[in-house]
């Protein structure tokens, strides 16, 4: 099969011929790969950010936003069978420890994260996940249009479920960032809550997007964006910050535009904040990191996507262009996400 493999770091993928995963185990299910979204993360990883965090073992196939069809099962699966369209939970899990028992799939202390550890992505022709991670659909459901959910989806809904509580009518919740996680961001914002929505981005055709997935306001980022959301707010600042950039100043501009007693979600990252300690005091804000999501995150963000309240935009690549995907990430040419298709 066709798969897009790491073979060292600060150099481009390669697109192979590899054989295609087995059954290895019990709950292990084989996949029929339908969309492998391109993430962020993935330029990341070909930094070699990643590396000594997950450790994988080059050269290995990237790829953590995949959904497809259930192409074979383990002897011991039971919650999917052959043919069924899924999509899948990122890191699978083991559903034993305490973690895990707790709802926590992130923190699972028995997890692999294919994609980025030591266990092939799905930026392939096929992949091998684990009955855990699979969350079924409707047969209608096309792949490709969804599979920037398992990641990009769930990490946007997870920070704004953790924030309901905070975002009573009456509040302002401000998003940076409107691109792959931010768009789907302001939806969930808008499906869940009644708060106001101000949207920070410096490319006007992020915005326009935003103006029509349910921002209320839309502020260009021209070096301006902290002083028009303290007008916008009566110079208090906003209830909520979810910074979906977190890098190059975009973080310390975040907490900036978080009122007293407010909250900034950092959901991006590459930066660093640096905030006086007397800053945390005397205003009692709060910064809430967050990754990915859970199970249920993701299973209740596709009731939504399949009631049409959130929908993924997306630019498709076949396999074959899938650095043309990468190089296009990279230089800031991809609105909303983009999917390789095999």
């Amino acid at each position: 099969m066709k798969a897009v493999r790491v073979h060292e770091y600060h150099v481009d993928p390669s697109i192979d011929d590899i054989p295609e995963p087995t059954i290895t185990a019990p709950l292990d299910v084989i996949i029929k790969v339908g969309g492998a979204g391109v993430c962020r993360t993935d330029l990341h990883i070909l930094e070699g950010q990643w590396a000594e965090a997950m450790g994988p073992t080059l050269p290995y196939v990237i790829g953590h936003e995949n959904a497809g069809w259930v192409a074979e099962i383990g002897a011991g699966v039971t919650n999917v069978a052959v043919g069924d369209t899924v999509i899948l939970h990122p890191q699978p899990s083991c559903g034993l420890c305490l973690p895990c028992r707790a709802g926590r799939d992130m923190q699972c202390q028995n997890a692999f994260f294919p994609g980025l550890s030591n266990n092939d992505g799905g930026m392939a022709e096929y992949l091998r996940t684990t009955a855990r991670a699979c969350v079924p659909l409707d047969p209608s459901t096309n792949p490709a249009d969804v599979a920037a959910l398992a990641d990009a989806g769930i990490t946007a809904y997870h920070a704004v479920r953790k924030a309901v509580p905070l975002l009573t009518p009456g509040t302002t919740a401000v998003v940076q960032g409107a691109g792959g996680l931010g768009h789907i961001g302001i939806q969930c914002l808008a499906a869940l809550t009644a708060t106001r929505i101000v949207v920070v981005d410096r490319n006007p055709d992020a915005l326009a997007l935003a103006a029509k997935l349910g921002a209320d306001v839309t502020v260009v980022a021209d070096g301006t964006e902290v002083d028009q959301v303290k007008e916008l707010t009566g110079g208090a600042g906003a209830n909520v910050v979810f910074d979906f950039v977190a890098e190059q100043g975009a973080e310390n501009n975040g907490w900036a535009m978080t009122a007293p007693a407010g909250s900034q979600f950092v959901i991006g990252y590459g930066g660093e904040l640096r905030i006086p300690t007397l800053d945390f005091v005397a205003g009692e804000k709060n910064v809430i990191g967050n990754i990915v999501g859970t199970y249920t995150d993701l299973a209740e963000l596709m009731v939504l996507a399949q009631a049409g309240k959130v929908t993924l935009h997306t630019q498709q690549y076949p396999l074959s262009a899938a650095l043309d995907a990468l190089h296009d990430l990279d230089a800031g040419k991809v609105r909303g996400r983009a999917i390789l298709v095999p």
